[in-house]
């Protein structure tokens, strides 16, 4: 699927948009790193590795800040109507959802140190890497509908965040009943417990990448579950 973009007498405009657009799938691609490492430091008692996370998450921050003035800008100069201006927008809503993710993702390494620093490996590793795949997969396919204009593919991402949500339950229930059977696990069950929330969280930022996409291209606003709004033929 492809959206045509108005051609503008500025040739300076059209690249203005293509540059905001780039930054921030580039920003993208460092917080799904960054997410990516943060598990593997948790999954292989990897300090050194979790510390690298915690570094990145202050460019991630700088990249937020810079595609919101970059955005200011271009508003302010280009006065963007239409399509246009849905592109300034959903650029600044996934750039901000994007260090949202950073952030969480900074949780995990430091969950991953303090579990690090513990000496032992604690029950839900196996749930916490099931998620992973799932927030990980959500967000690498709502950054791709993203890049093609395609409505159909975050309409199926962001069904996938349902499921996300019934497998965080679910181990949180499990991991409970854990620690009421054996209270010497609890400090080390909540880091764990912690970790989950933090993941269930990537999702939900994911699935609001998908909503963006679908604002982008049909104009829609489907947030809070407002998939009325999206007119289909």
């Amino acid at each position: 699927m492809e959206m045509h973009f108005d051609q503008h007498i500025s040739r300076q405009f059209n690249e203005d948009l293509e540059g905001i657009k780039t930054e921030m799938l580039e920003m993208g691609g460092m917080v799904a790193r960054q997410v990516a490492d943060a598990v593997d430091a948790l999954s292989n008692a990897d300090s050194q590795l979790a510390e690298e996370v915690l570094r990145i998450e202050e460019e991630i921050d700088k990249c937020e800040m810079a595609l919101d003035e970059h955005a200011t800008l271009i508003i302010a100069k280009r006065q963007p109507a239409a399509s246009d201006l849905r592109m300034v927008m959903s650029v600044t809503r996934i750039a901000r959802d994007l260090e949202r993710i950073g952030d969480e993702a900074s949780k995990i390494a430091k969950m991953a140190i303090a579990l690090t620093d513990e000496g032992t490996s604690p029950r839900g590793y196996t749930e916490i890497r099931h998620l992973a795949n799932a927030v990980r997969k959500m967000l690498n396919d709502a950054l791709d509908a993203y890049t093609r204009f395609d409505v159909e593919s975050a309409m199926r991402t962001l069904a996938e965040d349902e499921q996300v949500d019934m497998d965080y339950r679910t181990a949180v229930r499990e991991l409970v009943t854990y620690m009421m059977e054996d209270p010497r696990s609890i400090s080390r069950v909540i880091n764990v417990l912690w970790t989950l929330r933090s993941l269930e969280r990537i999702g939900d930022h994911a699935k609001n990448i998908c909503e963006q996409v679908v604002y982008l291209v049909e104009g829609a606003d489907i947030r809070h579950g407002h998939e009325r709004n999206l007119k289909r033929s």
